[in-house]
């Protein structure tokens, strides 16, 4: 990976088109495989999953999908001490800070007299989380998909994670699955998973809520699902963009920069400043430092959605990172907190030289299940709100509704639906 800088302004169309287009993963040329897959276990269940596993373990049967408690207390032996202590010092933090979203149970107000209206807060019955696995272990999305579930008060917060041989899972997931406070863990991934947790089987209960991030399979199987169950939003590769001034270190942005693209080839990882000199420091900071870097054979075969900008001043770097909408933004300048009000677009944001977004990936308390490909100007990340359900409620008097009884029926005949008027007529035919 060889880095120049670029001129914000001097970007043409199809460049800056194809900086914004990151994480797009076209799924389309897997919507009817997966399709297929989903068609066949709402048909035949657990047999579906049985069929395709059989290569992992040859003696499969549905009841193997289900981690039991001798399969977890193995986990937990076979994590190493400073493991579980990171885990659980995360989960302190993402606990902590879920929590504090939590919002008063229910909530009235005097709208005009004789109308009460209000809103009571209540969580889902159940909820899948999907955590990533197979060839390698992701603990922090299970603290992350789990966690937010528990602490909204789900009843019943179901995993789902890919085995690898031998329909074995990595200790380390498991045991972060068991901190968290899973109901209950079963090893299968891809559409399979989705598909089981949607409709439900004979052994993976039905849940209403399907969350967490996956490849291109996971994610054309929840949106087909998505009706079904309700999904949280869509998730493609990582992407980070970090907005700096002169006051940045490009030693310390170089490794930011390279961070991100070392997730996968189809990572994207974007700087903008308005200070030329940083831009040409860091560039060169990347480039000295890339051959000797881990990971070369991911970061080779990417880079295809990465750059480093110059904008003119600073109103244009900020207009530019609302655009792209990061999943994961970096804001290092004199007066983060002061750049943070004008930010109206991003799923997590990262202030000042001291909080890189890996902080944010594992324990600073923050979700890291976020929106990405610019869905953060739609979307926000997972948070307790994504497992609670707020109806609200109305009480009236019969002066409250005679105070409404003309505008009730006229805005109902207007309409064209005359019985709704009459509901509220007979009341007062009594």
């Amino acid at each position: 990976m060889q880095l120049t800088p670029e001129k914000l302004g001097d970007l043409s169309p199809q460049r800056r088109e194809r900086l914004m287009a990151r994480s797009n993963e076209d799924i389309s040329s897997v919507f009817d495989h997966v399709r297929g897959i989903l068609a066949d276990i709402r048909a035949r269940g657990d047999q579906a999953s049985v069929d395709w596993h059989k290569e992992l373990k040859a003696d499969l049967t549905p009841d193997d999908f289900r981690v039991d408690h001798a399969e977890m207390t193995k986990a937990l032996g076979q994590t190493p001490k400073d493991l579980l202590g990171c885990l659980e010092k995360a989960a302190v933090n993402i606990r902590a800070f879920h929590a504090a979203q939590m919002e008063r149970p229910m909530w009235q107000m005097e709208v005009a007299p004789g109308i009460i209206a209000g809103r009571k807060t209540t969580p889902l019955d159940s909820a899948g989380c999907y955590v990533p696995g197979g060839r390698a272990a992701y603990p922090s999305t299970a603290l992350m998909t789990i966690l937010p579930a528990v602490v909204a008060g789900v009843g019943r917060v179901v995993v789902c994670t890919p085995p690898g041989e031998g329909l074995q899972v990595n200790p380390l997931t498991l045991a972060a699955c068991h901190i968290a406070g899973a109901s209950e863990i079963y090893k299968l991934g891809g559409p399979w998973a989705i598909g089981a947790m949607a409709y439900g089987t004979g052994v993976v209960p039905k849940v209403a809520k399907i969350v967490g991030p996956g490849n291109k399979y996971v994610t054309a199987a929840k949106m087909q699902v998505f009706g079904v169950v309700d999904i949280d939003s869509p998730a493609g590769p990582s992407e980070a963009l970090l907005l700096a001034d002169r006051t940045a270190n490009p030693r310390h942005l170089a490794l930011d920069f390279l961070s991100q693209v070392e997730h996968d080839p189809a990572s994207a990882a974007v700087l903008v400043t308005d200070d030329a000199q940083l831009a040409q420091a860091v560039c060169q900071r990347i480039n000295d430092i890339y051959p000797g870097m881990p990971r070369r054979q991911i970061m080779d075969q990417g880079g295809a959605y990465c750059a480093v900008l110059v904008a003119d001043d600073m109103d244009q770097a900020i207009e530019f990172t609302n655009d792209y909408a990061p999943e994961h933004l970096q804001i290092v300048t004199a007066e983060p907190f002061v750049t943070l009000q004008r930010i109206r677009h991003a799923g997590s944001i990262f202030m000042g030289p001291w909080a890189p977004v890996p902080v944010g990936d594992y324990a600073s308390g923050t979700n890291h299940t976020l929106p990405t490909g610019q869905g953060a100007k739609m979307f926000s990340g997972l948070s307790v709100d994504d497992f609670l359900k707020k109806p609200t409620f109305q009480y009236l008097t019969k002066d409250g509704l005679a105070s409404l009884r003309q505008t009730v029926t006229t805005l109902a005949e207007a309409e064209g639906l005359p019985i709704h008027a009459m509901t509220v007529r007979e009341r007062f035919n009594d």
